[in-house]
């Protein structure tokens, strides 16, 4: 059995057992140097993972019911979040953009065939040409969205399974808040010491931060792939 087959096995497995009825199943999806770095500098896009973990990464896509990333992702690189380089469906995509700073020409606002979601708590007008499904959710004191929230919307809205691609502060934040369940993680042979994915998660205690377990390796191509479920122990 093949690196992505063992994944793909295991996804689906973990996602017929999720219970939980008030959020989607969440996957953290992304890839870093063997340092930790995803990018030389915040809002700086550098691709990093080889062509076969691109390849599983548009497989875990088409595994899932959505796809999310932050606003900061949509500025540096631009995404479709789409499947293309593989066989399947494409996942619903989904922005987090608590200012409303999605940009008129991004690719995600002239999507073929669906239009993307975007989650914030700005109430600034969208453009009809944007082609965006705007879900408002009230902010903190700074602007920021309840998760909890989010992810109860997109349940209700038929997302039972979402993968989360980044950037660092979309990571952090799902990892602070202990909403992910499981990782893929593609560890690429660099040393970058650039942008970290995962910030200061806030834990005080080594039981308060989230484990893997159980974990599992593969080599796929010159990259190291990393899975497992995501725990916490308090």
């Amino acid at each position: 059995m093949t690196p992505n087959q063992q994944i793909e096995q295991w996804l689906d497995e973990r996602l017929s057992q999720f219970a939980r009825t008030d959020r989607p199943f969440v996957t953290l999806s992304y890839a870093q140097s063997w340092d930790g770095s995803i990018t030389l500098q915040s809002g700086a896009s550098m691709a990093l993972s080889g062509e076969q973990s691109a390849l599983l990464t548009h497989q875990l896509r088409s595994r899932h019911d959505g796809i999310l990333v932050g606003i900061g992702t949509v500025l540096s690189d631009d995404p479709r979040l789409n499947v293309r380089l593989c066989e399947g469906r494409d996942p619903q995509p989904v922005v987090l953009d608590a200012q409303l700073r999605m940009p008129a020409h991004a690719k995600l606002c002239h999507l073929p065939a669906k239009r993307c979601w975007l989650i914030t708590s700005s109430d600034a007008d969208v453009p009809d040409s944007m082609q965006l499904d705007v879900m408002r959710f009230g902010g903190d004191s700074q602007g920021r969205v309840c998760l909890h929230d989010a992810l109860g919307a997109l349940k209700r809205r038929g997302i039972h399974s979402l993968m989360v691609e980044g950037g660092a502060g979309v990571i952090s934040s799902f990892l602070r808040q202990k909403l992910v369940d499981a990782i893929v993680l593609t560890v690429a042979p660099r040393l970058v010491g650039g942008y970290k994915a995962v910030a200061d998660l806030g834990f005080a205690t080594l039981t308060e931060l989230p484990d893997i377990s159980p974990m599992f390796t593969e080599m796929l191509g010159k990259d190291l792939i990393m899975w497992g479920d995501v725990r916490y122990l308090s």
